[in-house]
């Protein structure tokens, strides 16, 4: 019994040491893309600062209530632009954006346009009305696709296929924090602090603020959507270099306490052994 039990403890030693150095790799792997990953993040971000108080400040000197990315329309439907990853082993990082979206939707009608297999995946298994399931690889998100996906937003939003848009991302915080968040994109509602600043800034616009709207619009989303996609991918990468180093340490803690289980019983058979013997002998 005793050898047997020691030959089980030996294959799963041998089966976490192989798991362990999977995780391992896989840390190594995450680790080395997430300086890229955040060089890339962090140059996109300034872009939509700027970008985001032109827009706002052209809302506030909008004069027209018909202007379609300012004028609030009854809500029938809403588009979702999800930002997921492309694999798993990332903790809770799918999950979470997935959540997000069905908490804010609620008994709302609504399409996505997934970006990442796992969101295409999971609304194709859903049944939920998909815009495009194109682009499956977030970390090969470039500006030109950006721009493609936002004239087929803005074709659907004309033709009044939906009546908001909504893009749910992961936004990197730090390496051990990465926030969910749900931003509402059309029609254009400004943030208070943001709208804040835009009332010191006096701008002259030519051609109206109507006009500008319409012409910029095009370059502010896709210049949201690509900033959100290289913020979703640092955070994948962060979040599974975390749940990859967890994994490690676990099987490491698994391994010794193995290690220690298996040098109980060799102990436990050689005891055995010896008294086996000593009782042999005084016969």
């Amino acid at each position: 019994m005793a050898g047997s039990s020691m030959k089980s403890i030996k294959l799963r030693i041998k089966s976490v040491e192989s798991t362990m150095q999977i995780t391992r790799a896989m840390q190594l792997v995450a680790t080395s893309k997430l300086r890229r990953s955040k060089e890339r993040m962090e140059m996109s971000r300034p872009y939509v600062g700027v970008s985001r108080k032109a827009i706002y400040a052209a809302v506030r000197a909008c004069t027209d209530p018909n202007v379609p990315f300012v004028a609030a329309r009854p809500l029938r439907k809403r588009c979702y632009i999800v930002i997921a990853g492309e694999r798993g082993l990332a903790g809770g990082y799918n999950a979470n954006v997935f959540k997000a979206v069905a908490a804010d939707a609620g008994e709302t009608p609504y399409m996505v346009l997934p970006i990442g297999r796992k969101a295409i995946e999971k609304y194709q298994r859903m049944g939920v009305e998909l815009v495009n399931t194109e682009y499956g690889h977030v970390e090969t998100l470039r500006i030109s696709k950006c721009f493609t996906l936002v004239r087929q937003l803005l074709e659907a939003y004309y033709e009044e296929r939906f009546d908001e848009l909504v893009m749910v991302y992961t936004s990197f915080v730090s390496m051990m924090s990465q926030e969910v968040r749900v931003e509402k994109l059309l029609p254009v509602v400004p943030d208070d602090d943001v709208q804040a600043e835009s009332r010191n800034v006096q701008t002259v616009y030519d051609p109206s603020p109507e006009e500008t709207l319409v012409k910029a619009m095009p370059d502010y989303l896709a210049g949201r959507l690509y900033a959100a996609g290289c913020d979703a991918f640092a955070s994948e990468v962060a979040a599974r270099r975390n749940a990859m180093d967890s994994a490690t340490k676990n099987a490491g803690e698994m391994i010794d306490d193995l290690r220690l289980k298996f040098n109980r019983a060799r102990q436990g058979a050689i005891t055995q052994e010896i008294t086996e013997i000593v009782a042999g002998s005084e016969n």
